[in-house]
């Protein structure tokens, strides 16, 4: 718990947090679940003394986005990013105290504690502000984090190609479906309430402030991470590329093998077969080894020359000696 605006931090058990949102005027709960929810849990709101049919949902396991504005009091499921996965902080704010509930540890609160002496917040409300741009601020963090990853990943595919390169890639790209995937739908639930609420006149000037900055951070999250998943797919269409390119090379020296040895291949057929001309009149020793043999170096040499006068050849050893140099 977190007496506010004095910033005073104790922990305390569930019973005496009872008494401080009974009594307190201003007051900051931040409460740490199991991340399994146990046979016959009662319900947090109950046990905090929040009786209202309306806050089953606090705490409860697997709660889907959430933002709500009733009367004087708003209710959020706030996503957060905590490594590598994702964590939900249910909020209830009311003019007297902010309650923050998420089972499993989560840095989120711990970092809006730490901003808590800078930013001053004079209520509850910008209390819950602060809370929402930390949330937003560790999806900014990880976007673009990854976002330099997969241009790093890139630039050292281009120099040169690994398959692990692939595996990054592909996790990077989870990543950002995943942080779109999770903040998306929240966005929007709390743009249409919020919206809404703001729209009211009788709603306070700085609160519509901090409205109006928490939408225009939305923006540039949501706009991070759209940018990380273009950066995805450009990597993966490089890498493709890069695959391609390989493949046309080999290829291209395949067809230049085949070329050469195909009219030694034909020479080969033909001398092989048995008919009168060959069986009858190509009786000496010399014969065979003139035209056996001799046709097919000529052939090799005419089709070395014709490579060379057209420079085909060196040509595909630079593509080669290019690609490893990447």
């Amino acid at each position: 718990m977190m007496s506010m605006p004095e910033g005073t931090l104790t922990r305390a058990h569930v019973s005496e947090a009872r008494e401080r949102l009974a009594a307190s005027r201003f007051l900051f709960v931040d409460v740490e679940l199991p991340e399994r929810s146990a046979p016959g849990e009662q319900p947090l709101a109950r046990l905090l003394g929040l009786e209202t049919e309306d806050l089953e949902w606090l705490g409860r396991e697997g709660e889907s986005a959430r933002a709500q504005i009733v009367g004087d009091s708003a209710a959020f499921v706030v996503p957060a990013v905590d490594a590598d996965r994702v964590v939900h902080v249910h909020t209830l704010v009311t003019e007297r105290y902010l309650v923050a509930v998420h089972r499993g540890p989560a840095p989120l609160i711990g970092d809006v504690i730490a901003r808590f002496p800078d930013e001053t917040p004079p209520d509850s409300v910008a209390m819950l502000f602060l809370l929402l741009d930390e949330a937003l601020e560790t999806y900014r963090r990880t976007a673009v984090q990854a976002l330099l990853e997969v241009e790093d990943l890139e630039d050292t595919m281009f120099r040169r190609r690994r398959p692990e390169q692939l595996y990054r890639l592909a996790r990077l790209r989870r990543t950002a479906a995943l942080l779109h995937h999770t903040l998306l739908p929240y966005l929007r639930v709390a743009e249409e309430s919020v919206t809404r609420r703001v729209m009211n006149w009788g709603f306070k000037e700085g609160r519509r402030q901090l409205v109006h900055e928490y939408q225009r951070t939305a923006k540039l999250v949501l706009t991070d991470i759209e940018s990380l998943q273009e950066a995805a797919r450009r990597a993966f269409g490089s890498y493709s590329s890069l695959v391609s390119g390989d493949q046309n090379g080999v290829i291209n020296r395949l067809a230049v093998v085949s070329t050469i040895f195909l009219p030694l291949t034909f020479l080969t057929g033909f001398f092989g077969m048995n008919f009168a001309y060959l069986t009858d009149e190509l009786e000496s020793r010399a014969v065979f080894w003139l035209l056996a043999v001799g046709l097919q170096v000529v052939f090799l040499l005419m089709a070395l020359y014709v490579l060379h006068r057209t420079r085909l050849w060196r040509r595909l050893r630079e593509d080669h000696s290019g690609l490893d140099d990447l």
